[in-house]
């Protein structure tokens, strides 16, 4: 039985960490956690919020997927992307999502992700 996510995984060119480094803790807000050592080995670095946890993993022929993407909750989503766009990265807003106010952008190696906060009641 499954009984929860426990992380999601994006590819990284090798030698982005500093750059990935600096827009998840700095423009996003995470906490990088430490790998450990035989994956430290390997590149790349990992990132929480709150029980998310987000893990970029160094990938030889590294290509951005273009519609594989994380959902991240958040609140005060207006704030949020004006963070973003404060710090250079522009969003795009979409109202396809019944229920949502939502946008994407794109990390500085070119992952898409998504930031969603719900209208009303937090829905589980």
């Amino acid at each position: 039985m499954i009984t929860g996510l426990d992380h999601v995984q994006l590819a990284a060119p090798s030698g982005a960490e500093n750059v990935l480094r600096a827009f998840y803790t700095g423009v996003l807000g995470m906490t990088e956690i430490p790998k450990p050592p035989a994956l430290a080995a390997r590149g790349g670095c990992w990132f929480q919020a709150g029980p998310a946890q987000l893990h970029l993993g160094v990938e030889t022929g590294f290509r951005p997927a273009r519609k594989a993407h994380p959902g991240l909750r958040v609140t005060g989503i207006d704030a949020y992307a004006a963070r973003l766009e404060a710090h250079g990265t522009p969003v795009t807003w979409n109202d396809d999502l019944p229920g949502h106010r939502r946008f994407h952008c794109a990390d500085p190696v070119g992952n898409r992700l998504e930031f969603l906060e719900p209208d009303g009641p937090a829905r589980p």
